[in-house]
């Protein structure tokens, strides 16, 4: 029976369930070029609407891995894993967390992303550092995990070509908002780098993709359930991105601050040594469910107990360093900002509210961050922040610190930035950093 494409977008447009092959031969059609993109379009356009089932949805994440190159790494002795987060900003664990667990003898094979919109990217992260090469061929990379246990590389057009098609059309065809959709596309490159498992970080609140608990815990059910149907170990951490992660916001800001961090430095602001242990607490957490899963401790306190080791010892700075030797990347060259803006509080009260996606929009004004692919990010351009909810401040203290190359331009976006944060005269509830554990 002849193939046509018409009557699959026509099915699923009526709410039927398709079949495996159906959506394997949909997907390969595309990737391969005999589907054209306005088919592919109305297909999105009508998953979006009808939604899939976990069955289709684990089909459609089969088909994405399989559009393209499966890294296996059978051949490297021990359990291999990795974290995904869903972004935000000041999000940074990765780049502790990830020395954490492969100095305490975990490989950890990641192919992470680059920022867009008002999240960071890991690679831009690590691209502040002078010479850093991420962009690895797949030989680099196995080789890498091979010899340190640790590797980041960017997405490779080798690694599920399909979702890289596939996402570029969502993004503008209003069909982003899918849960089935944005599950096979993070799990389909995640499985693709030859994982035995996944600790997932799924953030909630006003920097989030997900602004609410109970639709984050519905994205983790979902990545969970995919993980699962392919035999992975997995957990999921739901974490508060109600308010920015950590001391800054910005690449080579958040370098230093993970710097800092894996060499025990205790900085003299009481702020920046509060928001320090926000960054540090969460990456141990991170880190100890890895090693949990890993089978690398008998419960989960001992996994804790063995990543607050390895970070106090000095192992994984040490591992950082090995990382950035086999990237090129020059560590004591990090670059830092020319210019410095305080952005001070006019009126007296407690932080209600912070708007994280607002931060980070400040940050994309100032080129921390990309609005679209071909800008060009300042490495050295960032926020500090002094307070977050239920602090208290008085007029004319320091709320945030902007940084960058252009004075001009943190100039022109201070009152943009002043205006994320809420005073009010009560001091508001906060939420828990972690508001879950799912496994």
């Amino acid at each position: 029976m002849a193939f046509l494409p018409a009557e699959i977008i026509k099915k699923k447009r009526n709410g039927a369930i398709l079949s495996p092959p159906e959506i394997d031969q949909f997907i390969s059609g595309f990737t391969m070029g005999s589907i054209p993109d306005y088919q592919m379009a109305a297909l999105l356009m009508a998953i979006y609407f009808q939604g899939m089932n976990e069955t289709e949805t684990l089909a459609l994440t089969k088909s994405m891995l399989h559009s393209g190159t499966v890294v296996d790494l059978a051949h490297i002795p021990g359990f291999k894993v990795d974290k995904h987060s869903t972004g935000g900003v000041g999000d940074k664990t990765s780049l502790i967390l990830g020395p954490i667990v492969a100095a305490a003898g975990v490989a950890v094979p990641m192919i992470s992303g680059r920022g867009l919109g008002h999240t960071g990217g890991t690679l831009d992260k690590l691209e502040s550092i002078p010479g850093f090469n991420t962009q690895l061929t797949l030989s680099q990379f196995i080789e890498a995990v091979e010899k340190i246990k640790i590797c980041f590389a960017g997405q490779t057009k080798d690694i599920c070509p399909a979702d890289k098609k596939i996402y570029s059309l969502r993004d503008v065809t209003g069909t982003v908002e899918n849960l089935s959709l944005i599950c096979a596309s993070i799990m389909s490159k995640k499985l693709a780098e030859g994982i035995d498992g996944l600790v997932l970080d799924v953030k909630f609140g006003s920097g989030a993709f997900m602004k609410n608990p109970e639709k984050s815990e519905e994205l983790a059910l979902g990545l969970i359930a995919i993980a699962k149907g392919y035999g992975k170990k997995v957990v999921a951490l739901l974490t508060n991105m109600d308010q920015p992660l950590g001391a800054f916001a910005g690449n080579s800001l958040e370098v230093q601050e993970c710097l800092d961090i894996l060499q025990g430095t205790v900085p003299a602001s009481v702020a920046r040594r509060k928001f320090y242990n926000e960054t540090r607490e969460l990456s141990l957490q991170l880190s100890a469910h890895m090693l949990f899963i890993a089978g690398s401790a008998k419960d989960f306190k001992s996994a804790y107990e063995l990543a607050e080791n390895t970070l106090q010892s000095g192992k994984a700075y040490k591992k950082f360093v090995e990382l950035c030797e086999v990237h090129g990347g020059k560590i004591l060259e990090l670059p830092r900002p020319n210019h410095s803006l305080p952005v001070l509080a006019t009126q007296s009260g407690y932080i209600s509210k912070m708007n994280s996606e607002a931060i980070g929009i400040c940050g994309i004004l100032i080129h921390a961050g990309r609005s679209k692919v071909t800008d060009v990010i300042e490495p050295t351009a960032g926020i500090e922040f002094h307070a977050k909810i239920g602090d208290q401040v008085k007029i004319g203290e320091l709320l945030f610190t902007f940084y960058g190359a252009d004075l001009s331009l943190l100039q022109a976006n201070s009152d943009r930035l002043r205006a994320t944060v809420t005073i009010s005269q009560v001091q508001p509830t906060v939420l828990p950093l972690i508001l879950k554990v799912i496994s």
